[in-house]
């Protein structure tokens, strides 16, 4: 295990999602953020399906900040409940990994 993971996060504004990944980063709770702009998103919400457009970051960060994203999330999200999910690195560029950790503040 490598101790970063990567968390996606998706938002209805993109401006709103690149802001919010903008702190992260600047509050080193997040190494970087690659943000997709349009994607589509099909869901279940309040007994209606939806079918909307969306942004998507996928953060890169230690696997012990991940609470504390959460809790921004939560907190400052436009979403009643927010998609904030965390996928575990496996594996990847030493040198790369190791840039996310230093980047990133420890727990």
């Amino acid at each position: 295990m490598t101790g970063v993971v990567e968390v996606v996060i998706t938002a209805a504004d993109p401006a709103w999602l690149a802001a919010f990944t903008r702190r992260l980063v600047d509050d080193r709770l997040a190494a970087c953020g690659h943000q997709i702009e349009a994607i589509r998103s099909i869901y279940r919400w309040q007994g209606e399906v939806h079918d909307e457009p969306e942004a998507r970051v996928a953060l890169h960060t230690r696997a012990a900040l991940v609470d504390r994203i959460v809790e921004r999330a939560n907190a400052e999200h436009p979403y009643d409940v927010p998609c904030v999910l965390a996928l575990p690195v496996a594996a990847g560029n030493p040198a790369y990994l190791d840039w996310v950790l230093t980047e990133t503040s420890e727990a």
